[in-house]
């Protein structure tokens, strides 16, 4: 790798990094109180999916390991938003669903963040946006398959 592609590299990575610890803060800061980013994710997650899935799925959708989603569940179990149950099939494993109290505390994050979100998309301009995606999708894409 040149010198110049170094550069643009890094200078790509820390922007990245920049942003993400920028927007994690923003979140963390009108999601509703007790409400986590990793929480609000995993809701988020499971009100799209529309089905149950194990905390093997769930911690491979998010790249963390098993004990980190055990961990993240378990506060979610604890507060009423998710229902984890045996699998019928195989006692060994659970089965994870988010419960009509999760999909309420699901939906007044949406409420809480949707301004911000939406006032960021607003400054920085639809074209922008539609432009950035295909290439911050292709860069996931390529480190998920590593």
């Amino acid at each position: 790798m040149s010198d110049s592609s170094n550069s643009l590299a890094v200078a790509l990575f820390s922007e990245i990094l920049t942003a993400d610890q920028l927007v994690r803060n923003r979140l963390s800061k009108v999601l509703p109180k007790g409400m986590e980013i990793s929480h609000f994710s995993v809701l988020n997650h499971l009100a799209r999916a529309g089905s149950e899935r194990t905390p093997a799925q769930l911690a491979k959708s998010f790249h963390v390991t098993r004990g980190a989603m055990t961990n993240t569940l378990g506060k979610l179990e604890w507060a009423g938003y998710i229902h984890i149950r045996p699998d019928w099939d195989d006692a060994r494993r659970k089965m994870v669903a988010i419960s009509p109290a999760g999909r309420r505390a699901r939906d007044a994050a949406l409420d809480a963040i949707s301004p911000m979100i939406a006032e960021l998309i607003s400054e920085l301009g639809d074209e922008k946006v539609r432009a950035a995606i295909p290439i911050l999708r292709e860069l996931r894409l390529k480190l998920e398959g590593d």
